[in-house]
């Protein structure tokens, strides 16, 4: 229905990347905003506003979440939301 509204003929299923299910190693090397958004909610895909997005590919964000956990510890909201106190207006 997605693709259909575009005048796309697809169906509305989702499709997975074509990675053989390897991760790149660039999108592991920091904890971006929708890592962390992620992890917030737990990695709770029902209330994940990339799912409510209906978007055509399967989210891998867990598992995103979970390498980074491994390789770089708990995310740092300050640091991640680039907030720094020492900035002067």
């Amino acid at each position: 229905m997605l693709f259909k509204s575009y005048g796309y003929d697809f169906d509305d299923e989702q499709f997975i990347c074509q990675t053989n299910g390897i991760i790149s190693d660039s999108i592991v090397q920091n904890w971006t905003l929708s890592a962390l958004e992620c992890y917030k909610i737990n990695c709770n895909c029902a209330i994940c506003p990339i799912t409510k997005a209906k978007y055509s590919f399967k989210c891998q964000m867990k598992h995103i979440v979970d390498i980074l956990l491994k390789t770089r510890g708990l995310p740092n909201e300050a640091e991640i939301l680039n907030i720094n106190n020492d900035i002067v207006a």
